[in-house]
């Protein structure tokens, strides 16, 4: 059986983000670009975090929309969203709000609206630079 995370994990593959060691941003007009920033390299356990995002313009502002952080894990072949945030709508989740907690519901919800996020990214033509 395939996991989310390992769906995740292939899809963020298939358009180089795993692979990603610093700041890329990815153009596709008409769609808005796509920026993937590099959090955290390597934790102690040899994994990154990364925040993907298309981001707009209101009234001087950067604004998010929407705006992921995700952390992957590269010997497992696994990936999990961790925040999302939509200024637009005032909104930020965070699954793991606090030491040793974790919202149950939100991590599948927010691993769910990924894994479409990355569909819909490769079906409106983003893809891996060679």
């Amino acid at each position: 059986m395939v996991l989310i995370y390992e769906t995740i994990f292939d899809k963020l593959q298939e358009l180089g983000i795993t692979q990603l060691t610093e700041y890329k941003k990815y153009k596709n007009p008409p769609y808005m670009d796509l920026s993937v920033d590099i959090l955290n390299i390597k934790d102690e356990d040899g994994d990154k975090t990364i925040a993907m995002a298309h981001n707009y313009i209101q009234n001087g502002d950067v604004m998010a929309d929407p705006d992921m952080e995700i952390k992957i894990f590269p010997e497992l072949k696994m990936a999990e969203a961790l925040t999302y945030q939509q200024d637009g709508l005032g909104i930020f989740q965070r699954v793991y709000p606090g030491e040793g907690r974790v919202d149950i519901k939100l991590k599948k919800e927010l691993n769910q609206f990924l894994s479409q996020w990355l569909t819909n990214l490769k079906t409106q033509g983003f893809k891996k630079e060679d």
